[in-house]
Order: structure tokens, then C-alpha cells, then sequence
């Protein structure tokens, strides 16, 4: 997985977790990926998008992830602006990518498959009680869709995830990586 390398940038304080969450991803032969919240980038000059790294680059990262293993990403923003500067900075995977205008519950129970990989990223942490009931409702919907195998990678810890992780540990699920910014689950196996 050496395409990983050009995402270690001092700036994407994320990236030992991705690396991490991928390399048991691709151990695991997971290949469908659900994210909800949208790498956004940035947009310099009126029209020249640009990596932003305090983003994390999530998207990209599993967009190209996607492609290694023939695999699909699946990702959602209520914000149309950010869907439209994601699909610009990954649009040589398209193939593996679908795009979603909505709010992370709606579009988590309309999602019909099961899912292998699940980040949950949406909702801006600058109201950690909002934020943190926002993951936690996105949790219990997207529950029934994940397997033995799955995993569940949840960001801006501490901000966003003051109730999902107590909600996972309930259900059987054990934390398998943990960083000062994310937290990776996997559901304990017997």
C-alpha cells in the first residue's frame, strides 16, 4: 500500500490512524467503505482546490483505497459546496466513489448494504454535546449494518464522540487503535 505514503504529511496529524485502519482493512479484505462528513479541501483563488491537511484527507485517502482493492467508498456531507470540491480532488478514482447530498441519518438508513468500513466524521465538533448526539444517532442507525468483521473508526475524539464510544463498547465492540484525534472499533469476536 504504498500509495499511502505521499498522505504522510507533517500537517495530516490523522495519518498513522488511516494507515493503521487500512492495513487491518486490507487484512480483512474489507471493501466497502461508508463516510459520513466529506473531505472538503480548500479552494485558493477562486478557483484552485487545494489538499487540506487539518482535514485529514479522509476521503481521498479511501477513494485511492478503493481503487487498490476494487472496492467502492461511499460518502455523504449535507453540504452540496463540499460533495462538489471532493468530487474535483478525487476525480481520477470516480469509479469507486458515490457521492451523497444529505444529513448522515437520513442517508445512513436509506444505505441498503452492509458496510465493512465505517468513519464517522460528520458534524462539525465546535458543539461537542450537538456533535456528540449527532455520532451517537449515526451509530445507532448504522448498527445492523456491520458485521464480525467491520470497522469503526471515529474522529475528532472528544469533541464528537463523548457518547458513541460508551454506545460501541455496549455492543461488543473493542477498541482496537486508539490516537489523540481518532479511535478505531472492531467488534469483539468469539
Amino acid at each position: 500500500m504504498n500509495f499511502l505514503n505521499k498522505y504522510n504529511n507533517i500537517k495530516n496529524i490523522r495519518y498513522s490512524s488511516f494507515e493503521f485502519a487500512l492495513s487491518l482493512a486490507k487484512k480483512r479484505n474489507l471493501k466497502i467503505f461508508v463516510e459520513t462528513g466529506t473531505s472538503r479541501g480548500k479552494i485558493k483563488f477562486f478557483f484552485f482546490n487545494k489538499f487540506n491537511w487539518k482535514d485529514g484527507m479522509s476521503t481521498i485517502m479511501f477513494a485511492e483505497y478503493a481503487q487498490f482493492i476494487n472496492g467502492k467508498l461511499h460518502t455523504c456531507d449535507i453540504s452540496k459546496k463540499n460533495i462538489k470540491n471532493a468530487q474535483k480532488f478525487t476525480s481520477k478514482f470516480s469509479k469507486y466513489i458515490n457521492f451523497y447530498i444529505d444529513d448522515s441519518i437520513n442517508f445512513l438508513k436509506q444505505f441498503r448494504e452492509k458496510i465493512d468500513f465505517l468513519y464517522l466524521d460528520s458534524y462539525d465538533g465546535h458543539d461537542p454535546i450537538k456533535a456528540s448526539e449527532h455520532q451517537l444517532k449515526e451509530a445507532e442507525t448504522s448498527l445492523n449494518k456491520l458485521h464480525l468483521n467491520s470497522l469503526v473508526l471515529l474522529d475528532d475524539k472528544g469533541t464528537k464522540t463523548n457518547l458513541s464510544i460508551d454506545f460501541y463498547k455496549k455492543k461488543g465492540f473493542k477498541i482496537i487503535n486508539e490516537t489523540k484525534n481518532q479511535i478505531l472499533f472492531s467488534k469483539e469476536q468469539n
